[in-house]
């Protein structure tokens, strides 16, 4: 089955080039670009135009659907592009999904389904993630498969939390020579002040619900994380492991991005 190719600002650049030239006529471009913003199924509305935005194709968050709403969600996206991310799945809705779209894979600890038929797109470091226990894991892990889908690989720091902080300080120059840290922690989530004492990154601090009764689901991190003493942290919700690492790629890009137009703009060794 012939898949159609993400509109993503290059596919679409190609596209008006194509019509311009005369290789593609009006008709079959107006095809081509007729569920570019949206498509719209019995249960769900699919925003086609999000990876135009944003740089990244519509995230299926999976938690309160069925596996046969997953699984249509999924087909639908697979078929108009060459990565997906659904979050909070379950292993029921992956196997529905994975009957629709065979090359569909299943992240078990982060619960995702995902999928990359791009698997040797250039990736850049940069990012660096950490979690203050491995019972914080999943969340850190759901953070590390959005960054590698948006092209970028973090390098884990793990179990590493303030009960034994002498754990952290083998990391300290990794931490401080990243562009950005995600810090996962739970209990009282104190490790993304720590983190943010030591380097001059924007710190992104995800509180998890790792804890005792009195850690409120996470919502104790959560308040003692918004009321860092440390500069340059920020905070998401609870277990938003996806929201941290969105937001990672989207900064890291943008440096990654201007090191090269530096480099760009510097003239040639030995020229006048």
């Amino acid at each position: 089955m012939k898949r159609e190719v993400t509109m993503d600002q290059q596919a679409l650049r190609h596209l008006l080039q194509q019509v311009a030239s005369g290789e593609r006529d009006v008709d079959a471009a107006l095809q081509a670009l007729r569920a570019l913003p949206f498509e719209s199924l019995d249960y769900a509305t699919l925003d086609h135009h999000r990876h135009l935005r944003w740089g990244f194709p519509e995230v299926i968050f999976c938690a309160g659907k069925t596996p046969e709403q997953v699984a249509g969600i999924a087909a639908r996206l697979a078929d108009r592009g060459p990565r997906l991310l659904g979050t909070r799945a379950t292993p029921e809705q992956y196997a529905a999904a994975r009957r629709l779209v065979p090359d569909l894979q299943y992240h078990e600890l982060a619960r995702c389904l995902w999928l990359d038929r791009e698997p040797d797109q250039p990736r850049h470091p940069g990012v660096v993630a950490v979690a203050a226990g491995t019972s914080d894991l999943p969340v850190l892990e759901e953070a590390i498969l959005t960054l590698e889908l948006m092209g970028h690989r973090p390098q884990r720091i793990v179990d590493v939390g303030v009960a034994g902080l002498h754990r952290l300080l083998p990391h300290v120059q990794t931490v401080q020579t990243a562009n950005v840290v995600v810090v996962a922690a739970g209990m009282e989530g104190a490790l993304a002040s720590v983190v943010g004492g030591l380097t001059d990154a924007p710190v992104i601090a995800v509180p998890t619900s790792v804890g005792y009764g009195a850690s409120f689901g996470g919502l104790a991190a959560l308040l003692a994380m918004l009321n860092s003493c440390a500069s340059g942290v920020a905070v998401v919700n609870i277990d938003n492991g996806f929201g941290a690492g969105h937001l990672a790629a989207l900064i890291n890009q943008r440096i990654v991005d201007a090191q090269e137009r530096a480099r760009s703009a510097q003239p040639a060794l030995g020229s006048p």
